[in-house]
């Protein structure tokens, strides 16, 4: 056994023992019992580096989530209470957990959220004819896949004799959540030359479960990572579901043909004759990124689209039937009509009974940590800024290139580095993964993957030419000191590990590095698990498309370089396969990013987990997900958070919004200099009228004194001075609806406060507008990363800042110390430990509407000089609506600018990307025959 074999048998001991106390174990009980296990097993391992794993580790924590419940006159919500089950199923699955590495606490918290969903289902006892539709949203990455086993190990103990797993719309993806299924339910490899060679190595293939209970009931199983379910094994299925006394399980990818031929055995073998339903198995549908490609995106004259349709179908073969749909982003799935019904289909997939919010853990890497924590953010994310002219965001499936953006040589040094420090910290045995997607054409990738490993080798040369020598001869190889130079500046020397140690462990480090092409025409896909089964790491350079982008896990995820061009909510954090767990490396972590992505990513983290704040804020009122999905309808966010067809926008040109504590913000910028002329000398007037009229209103320090506030305001000021504000056609409709949403809000919230957003001019030279005796200092945004950013809105330019006109913490301005702790406070019951402008929104906070003027010195991305600005002194305008609750709506009216901007948004869609599974996607068929 090496030596990180036995420092992990010490740390699963160790977190074994103390991971479920209330109390956690002092540093002494840890050093002690640890030195004592390796005194006693021989073993020679870093004491020290093993209890400081295990207090993290014990330290982890994960919440239950909440709940909107359906009313279901036939359903009863105790009937777990009334059963007396035995939980083998589970029970092993969580036993699983632990010995995987799980911090106990967590482990315990899923099996009490999975007992929680199961009871959500009906009882499979319960006879009569019943069908139940629920959604359980997760983070990207978070453990999705584990709670479903979880919820598979429960159902098949309750009962449940037939579970169907649709694990994406990738053939990787489906085998990978094969092996998972083999691990945490099945307990024995699937894969018939991965079975042999664990059986030559370790004398069995029971994997998972199967090792954790020796007398582990295998279910049936009908697909395996080698095999979907496909007319070959249908056709030599002679049998049925009732032939077999165990729980039968079939893991299919989301298409045509494997539900086509899933629905005909079922039909053929498994329905009784003259009967339109199977009547006596309970059926258990889990839908795996339930968002993509299950949604009904045809108009309701039309028949459902295929996918949309076969499921439907299959739900209605079974009188006793569960559909459970899974998603971190449920955007689409909250669209769904729940009045849709088609004759052959039935009804819709809305999720009517339920809606689950999961807590992600508390060692969760998400992207509120990378985009909305200021300090993580700066350490993590990078701009990409050399890319454009190299592989265009827009390009065809011939570009050629000569050479690597630097940026992207810089992201590979850094994988290295990476790689190295992690073996320095003893985890050299654990799985090592970088990510490049840059392109959805599979020629663009294999020559991305030629060119990268072209680097690799001289990298690879250098290394072990110079890294021998003393370090001052050794940096006089350019590739040396360019690896040096990136362990500066990326700031892996405050790591823990210095240069000496780096350089002697880059040898073995640069020959372990292999790099990979993911997608449909690359079968193979990532081979974590053959590495795994020789106690080896796998460290690789994965390249692709799609294939990365959407639920497919990448273990050991140290290195993201992404630049894709998409706006669509569920499309952009699904490619954030850098969210997840990185124990002992998140520090290591780095994400290249396009920057006006970086904006999105940041705009789109505050919508997400507004959205799961406001379930938590519906739970306490008993709503339902009816209700719910009203409200997420209502939200002006709903414009852009998924594909048009998905919302059933493409003919409508009216919604309904609310802006209950929501910003919004003008910020496309007219190109022209006489609009922004008219709002500057609108700017002058209303602070000559507030320091007139309201001169005992004027607040002097406070938060953000640098700017000028006034508070409690006439609502009649704002309104007449929107009224002659100018903004561009692209914002009119919004800022139209917003006035009127203010006049709805008026009896509630009479008065405003405003403020002219001022930086701090310490120098005297920054850029200022004077407004009286006023000099208001600008604020710097950029306006994209390329050319053809700038040419994409007509007339106006784009603030591509984190999708923000205001900067961080400008809605604070004029708040006193009572509201800012206010605010500490709203913070505080959404489990952050800082607050944010979104808390500052709370009616508890402020208590009133505010006016934000902001003037934006707009940069040209092309030109990083200050003078070769787009725009100096742009008047912009925020307007932030107290958060209370209240989801009164106003009809906006969609202009033709903003249909046409919202539908050519739909970037990235499956059927743009050259390495789409298209191996059996035909035209709809009228039937199943």
């Amino acid at each position: 056994m090496n030596h990180d074999a036995e420092a992990q048998q010490v740390l699963r001991t160790l977190v074994g023992r103390f991971g479920s106390q209330l109390v956690p174990p002092t540093v002494e009980e840890l050093e002690a019992t640890a030195k004592g296990l390796a005194d006693l097993l021989g073993f020679t391992v870093d004491v020290g580096a093993i209890v400081l794993q295990a207090r993290e580790q014990i330290s982890h924590r994960m919440g239950e989530g909440v709940s909107l419940i359906g009313p279901d006159a036939a359903h009863d919500p105790n009937w777990l209470s009334h059963r007396a089950i035995e939980w083998k199923y589970s029970d092993s699955y969580l036993e699983f957990l632990r010995q995987d590495g799980w911090p106990p606490r967590v482990a315990d918290s899923l099996g009490m959220v999975t007992r929680r969903l199961v009871g959500y289902l009906q009882d499979p006892e319960v006879e009569g004819s019943w069908d139940r539709r629920g959604l359980v949203i997760g983070h990207v990455q978070s453990g999705k896949t584990a709670n479903y086993l979880g919820l598979v190990a429960r159902a098949a103990d309750a009962g449940y004799k037939f579970i169907v797993v649709v694990a994406g719309i990738h053939n990787n993806l489906r085998r990978q959540t094969q092996e998972r299924v083999d691990e945490g339910f099945v307990g024995e490899v699937s894969d018939p030359t991965r079975k042999e060679k664990l059986k030559a190595q370790t004398g069995t293939s029971k994997i998972g479960v199967g090792l954790v209970d020796p007398d582990h009931k295998r279910p049936v199983a009908l697909t395996s990572t080698a095999d979907d379910f496909k007319k070959a094994v249908a056709n030599s299925l002679r049998g049925g579901l009732e032939d077999w006394s165990k729980p039968v399980i079939v893991v299919i990818k989301k298409n045509r043909s494997t539900l086509v031929a899933l629905n005909k055995w079922l039909e053929d073998f498994n329905r009784m004759p003259g009967q339109k339903q199977i009547a006596n198995i309970p059926m258990l549908f889990i839908d795996d990124e339930a968002d993509n490609a299950s949604i009904n995106t045809n108009k309701p004259e039309l028949k459902p689209t295929t996918t949309n349709r076969l499921i439907r179908n299959l739900l209605g073969l079974f009188r006793k039937s569960c559909y459970v749909g899974y998603t971190a982003t449920p955007f689409a799935n909250i669209f769904i009509n729940p009045e849709a019904y088609d004759e052959e289909s039935r009804k819709d997939l809305f999720p009517e009974h339920f809606i689950h919010c999961l807590d992600a853990p508390s060692n969760y890497f998400g992207a509120e940590r990378l985009f909305l924590e200021e300090e993580s953010k700066a350490r993590h994310i990078s701009a990409i800024e050399d890319c454009e002219t190299i592989i265009p965001l827009k390009h065809a499936k011939t570009h050629e290139f000569a050479e690597l953006p630097p940026s992207l040589k810089k992201s590979i040094r850094s994988f290295l580095l990476a790689r190295v420090i992690r073996t320095a910290r003893g985890q050299g045995a654990k799985h090592c993964s970088m990510l490049i997607n840059i392109s959805r054409f599979v020629d663009v990738q294999s020559e991305v993957d030629r060119q990268v490993t072209v680097y690799l080798e001289e990298l690879r040369n250098a290394i072990l030419a110079s890294a021998g020598m003393p370090a001052d001869i050794a940096l006089k190889n350019a590739h040396l000191a360019a690896i040096r130079s990136t362990f500066e500046t990326e700031k892996y020397d405050d790591a823990g590990v210095d240069w000496k140690s780096v350089q002697e462990l880059l040898p073995d480090a640069i020959r372990s590095i292999i790099t990979a092409v993911v997608n449909s025409k690359s079968p193979d896909g990532l081979n974590y698990a053959d590495f795994s089964d020789r106690g080896e790491a796998l460290n690789v350079i994965a390249i692709g498309g799609l294939s990365l982008s959407r639920g497919l896990t990448i273990e050991g995820l140290t290195i993201s370089y992404m630049y894709r061009n998409t706006k669509m909510y569920d499309t952009l954090l699904q490619m954030g396969r850098w969210f997840g767990y990185r124990p002992g490396y998140e520090d290591l972590c780095r994400v290249w990013l396009a920057a006006d992505s970086i904006g999105w990513y940041t705009h789109i983290s505050e919508a997400s987990e507004e959205l799961r704040d406001r379930i938590k804020e519906m739970n306490r009122s008993n709503a339902t997900p009816r209700t719910f999905g009203l409200m997420v309808e209502s939200h002006p966010d709903s414009l852009t958070v998924t594909a048009m067809n998905k919302m059933r926008a493409a003919e409508t040109r009216t919604v309904s919004v609310s802006y209950d504590g929501k910003l919004v913000e003008t910020y496309v910028l007219s190109s022209k200099t006489e609009p922004h002329e008219a709002n500057i000398e609108l700017f002058r007037n209303l602070h000559d009228r507030l320091l007139v009229e309201y001169a005992g209103q004027k607040i002097e320090g406070g938060e953000r004194p640098a700017s000028r506030v006034w508070r409690g305001i006439p609502a009649d000021i704002v309104n007449d001075f929107l009224a002659d504000f100018q903004v561009h056609p692209l914002s009119a409709e919004r800022v139209m609806s917003a006035r009127k949403y203010l006049s709805l809000i008026k009896d509630r919230f009479p008065v405003w406060d405003i403020v002219f957003v001022s930086l701090k001019n310490a120098d005297g030279e920054s850029p200022s507008t004077s407004l009286g005796d006023f000099q208001m200092v600008h604020q710097t945004r950029s306006a994209g990363t390329s050319e053809d950013q700038l040419k994409e809105i007509d007339g106006g330019l784009f603030v591509t800042n984190n999708q923000r006109v205001a900067g961080t913490g400008d809605e604070s301005a004029g708040l006193s110390r009572i509201e800012m702790e206010a605010a500490l406070q709203v913070a505080a019951s959404r489990k952050r430990s800082k607050w944010t402008d979104r808390d500052t929104r709370h009616v508890s906070v402020r208590g009133a509407p505010l006016l934000m003027l902001h003037l934006i010195d707009l940069g040209n991305p092309l030109e990083k000089s200050a003078e070769k600005s787009l725009l100096s002194g742009a008047p912009a305008i925020g307007l932030s609506f107290p958060a209370t609750g209240d989801f009164s709506t106003v009809e906006y009216v969609l202009n033709r600018v903003m249909v046409n901007q919202l539908e050519s948004e739909r970037f990235d869609s499956a059927d743009d990307e050259d390495d789409y599974d298209r191996d059996d996607v035909m035209n709809d068929p009228e039937d199943l025959t």
